[in-house]
């Protein structure tokens, strides 16, 4: 009888049970407002293989404790201008100031070809770059989740921020360029004005075709979930990438073919053998894997024909910018 009274005791003055609140779903994000963007899924719920290959790059994903990936604003703000897309636009310089015929291995034509390589690749294709992202931020948060602006490592302002000082600084080069060279016509202002427009015609409804075909691949979920019809969605990834090469060598080849046809057999040869590593390339990297071989393949791609895997004409002025600078310029001096 003491037992059981002791037991039916301690039963009388158990203390209740406390419930807990379950935190919200683990693949649910949300931004500042408290709503619900996309689903996302996190490294966790991946298998082990997608797990070790988010660990071997942390400022692309968050950390074990929740803190953000990445608290170099600085750096945020360069991966944000890609700078492997710069080399095609210094390369347009390069090829501006030998064709000019008129360059000198002066101090000042120097300092020319080092401010039209800052204009054209850090400032107007960084403002690119920035730009297409901004507006691709609801399909990265699909696709890339671990990109800073839908992970929100940098704020809206920020970015906005920076889209406007690189343009600025970009038109403020033009525009320097021009008064340097003597220019009448402020001819180099105006083509970085027309190619900044096209890019952000580009990047922004209502068209919003974006930057390149090769990005293209990586973004088939979120384009197929916001119903845009980009080439991997529409053909398929496997025919769109024979596509997407195809329509690359051909364009090549027939303007070699132009150029044999016209009587200049060293320049159709020079752009034939800039031909022949561009399909090693694709072979190599590209027809393989195109989603996880594409910025290993576009940095390898680039210096041969990358005007050419753009479906943005922005890239194709804004090479025309540099290396008309120097022809022009160096011409009326």
């Amino acid at each position: 009888m003491a037992a059981a009274a002791a037991s039916s005791s301690s039963t009388a003055f158990r203390p209740p049970l406390r419930l807990r609140s379950p935190p919200h779903p683990p693949h649910l994000r949300f931004n500042r407002t408290g709503k619900r963007l996309f689903p996302v899924v996190r490294a966790a719920e991946t298998d082990a293989k997608d797990t070790k290959a988010n660990a071997k790059a942390p400022e692309k994903a968050p950390a074990t404790d929740g803190s953000s990936f990445n608290q170099d604003i600085w750096k945020i703000r360069l991966q944000l201008t890609k700078p492997v897309t710069w080399p095609p636009l210094v390369w347009g310089v390069l090829c501006g100031a030998a064709a000019s015929g008129n360059f000198h291995w002066t101090v000042e034509d120097v300092a020319k070809s080092i401010v039209c390589m800052i204009m054209s690749g850090p400032c107007l294709t960084g403002y690119t770059q920035t730009l297409n992202d901004w507006y691709d931020r609801d399909i990265d948060a699909i696709n890339e989740p671990y990109r800073p602006i839908p992970w929100d490592a940098i704020s809206e302002n920020e970015v906005i921020t920076q889209i406007w000082v690189l343009l600025l600084g970009g038109l403020g080069f033009g525009a320097l360029l021009d008064v340097w060279a003597g220019h009448d016509f402020p001819i180099v202002f105006y083509l970085a004005v027309g190619g900044s427009l096209l890019s952000y015609i580009y990047s922004a409804p209502p068209l919003k075709l974006g930057i390149a075909i090769v990005n293209d691949f990586k973004s088939i979920e979120g384009d197929r979930t916001l119903g845009l019809q980009s080439l991997p969605v529409a053909f398929g990834m496997e025919t769109a990438k024979w596509i997407c090469v195809g329509a690359i060598d051909i364009t090549q080849l027939s303007v070699a073919g132009y150029l044999l046809s016209t009587g200049k057999l060293y320049y159709a040869l020079v752009l034939l053998g800039l031909t022949i590593p561009q399909v090693f390339f694709q072979f190599q990297y590209f027809l393989k894997d195109p989603v996880k071989y594409d910025v290993k393949y576009q940095v390898c791609f680039s210096c041969f024909s990358h005007s050419f895997t753009t479906s943005d004409p922005a890239f194709p002025v804004l090479k025309l910018l540099a290396s008309r600078n120097l022809q022009v310029g160096n011409s009326l001096r």
